[in-house]
């Protein structure tokens, strides 16, 4: 089955929700998705796990209280209403004890009922620890529920890495032996932005002022190719399986 890859064909993905670890994440990897979503009358829902107070200097209140309105803003620009902050340590979701993050998600699924979950794969993508756990909770969550709903993790096609690897390298993005890269004809969503989506996308990470800034100022005009594109994959059952056992427990 081909990826889906223009605005018309998102309606396929129903109510959407994202669940991600820090304010940036929903933007950097799903804020096209999201734009067009909403524009189709889709509803559309994120949640950060952190306010990501440790993504700055000074007081980590500060930061966080920043972050959150940044958020915001970063929302505003997409046309997203529904965003929510589970207010988990930066930095330290990977160390949070018990099932709390869990079951709080699996209740916000339950209110919400989307059709489509994005969120990190087991890798987290880049292998940030927080990346790694939130994404284990959200399918954890997806499978206490029993629902329906279509799993899909962020994904890199085969060639992004090869283009971007001095970017990669000289901002830290990615753990060593990341990102993995999929064929794009293996993908369940393959996007390239352009016209008013990209414009948007671009207004949204200008909300994210204090993540982004630098970056767009030392990359210059490649800022808005590096994330021109947005990847999903179908998360593949032998990897929710690998979870089953924590539920359980």
């Amino acid at each position: 089955m081909s990826p889906i890859r223009r605005a018309g064909e998102l309606t396929e993905l129903g109510t959407v929700l994202g669940v991600w670890a820090h304010p940036d994440d929903e933007t950097y990897l799903s804020g096209g998705l999201m734009a067009m979503a909403v524009a189709n009358g889709q509803r559309v829902v994120t949640v950060s796990a952190t306010a990501g107070d440790r993504g700055g200097d000074g007081d980590p209140w500060e930061v966080a209280r920043v972050r959150r309105a940044e958020l915001s803003a970063a929302m505003d620009a997409l046309g997203v209403e529904e965003h929510f902050v589970l207010g988990y340590a930066d930095g330290r979701c990977a160390a949070e004890p018990g099932l709390e993050p869990v079951e709080k998600l699996r209740a916000l699924m339950e209110e919400v009922r989307p059709d489509t979950i994005l969120t990190f794969g087991p890798d987290g993508f880049t292998g940030r620890p927080d990346h790694r756990a939130v994404g284990r909770w959200a399918t954890q969550a997806w499978m206490a529920t029993g629902m329906e709903a279509r799993l899909l993790y962020v994904a890199c096609p085969v060639g992004y890495d090869a283009r971007w690897k001095e970017v990669h390298r000289r901002f830290d993005v990615f753990h060593p032996g990341l990102p993995v890269e999929t064929p794009v004809d293996d993908m369940a969503v393959h996007l390239t932005l352009a016209g008013e989506v990209h414009v948007r996308k671009d207004a949204a990470l200008r909300a994210h002022r204090s993540q982004t800034e630098g970056l767009r100022a030392a990359m210059g005009r490649d800022y808005g190719e590096w994330w021109r594109q947005e990847s999903f994959v179908t998360a593949p059952y032998r990897l929710t399986r690998s979870y089953a056992h924590i539920l359980a427990a």
